[in-house]
């Protein structure tokens, strides 16, 4: 088997291992509850990790870990908005300037 050949089987071994959740169970694992991360995914906050044929948004621990920093940047004074603008790199540059 070629180097590159393993390292691909490596990756889809790693994903498979992965353990995929449904938005209520990521809910309760982040501490939120599952109306919060339907409004995080509407927003475009969070992403679901996979979407099932039927359907179903799933959620790694990197997608949970994301919804925790979430609702900690919120609980902190941050609005949703900003926590998006945050995320996508696109803060004012208020604050940021040097006088």
């Amino acid at each position: 088997m070629k180097p590159r050949d393993c390292a691909r089987e490596a990756k889809k071994q790693s994903v498979a291992k992965k353990e995929l959740m449904q938005i209520g169970a990521a809910a309760k694992k982040a501490g939120v509850s599952r109306q919060s991360v339907q409004y995080y995914l509407m927003l475009g906050l969070v992403e679901p990790t996979q979407v099932t044929a039927g359907g179903h948004r799933l959620f790694d621990d990197a997608a949970v870990d994301r919804i925790k920093l979430i609702r900690s940047l919120n609980k902190s004074g941050y609005t949703l908005r900003g926590i998006r603008e945050l995320f996508e790199g696109r803060l004012s540059k208020k604050g940021t300037e040097h006088g």
